[in-house]
């Protein structure tokens, strides 16, 4: 089975992201850092079980996905306001949620058309 571009990308996003944590500072670890791995982490397990599940389910997955990459962005926004990550980072990140988010959106609006599709049907 090869990885689907939404897969490939999601996975080099938390491996970009993962280590960049590291020199968010001590006493945010637990707290705002966490919550940002915890999205991410979310969304690609979201994505992962979409990918297995049949419909409504499917859909219900997609939008869980839809909503932690909401919570990426906003953390990373956090982030580049408390100058915990910088400029050019922050535009690598945005620039992979982007992509990301693209990726998930034609997955869901395929998946909104094969329900209505398999309702009338």
């Amino acid at each position: 089975m090869n990885p689907t571009p939404l897969f490939t990308k999601t996975f080099d996003f938390v491996t970009w992201l993962l280590p960049l944590t590291n020199h968010f500072p001590r006493s945010q670890r637990f707290i705002v850092t966490k919550r940002l791995l915890d999205a991410a982490l979310d969304f690609q397990e979201c994505v992962l079980e979409a990918n297995t599940a049949r419909m409504p389910a499917r859909l219900e997955k997609l939008n869980e996905a839809d909503a932690a990459l909401d919570k990426v962005r906003i953390y990373l926004r956090l982030a580049l306001k408390w100058q915990w990550i910088n400029s050019g980072q922050y535009q690598h990140a945005a620039a992979m949620v982007t992509e990301i988010g693209r990726l998930l959106g034609g997955w869901q609006r395929i998946s909104r058309q094969s329900a209505v599709s398999d309702q009338a049907a």
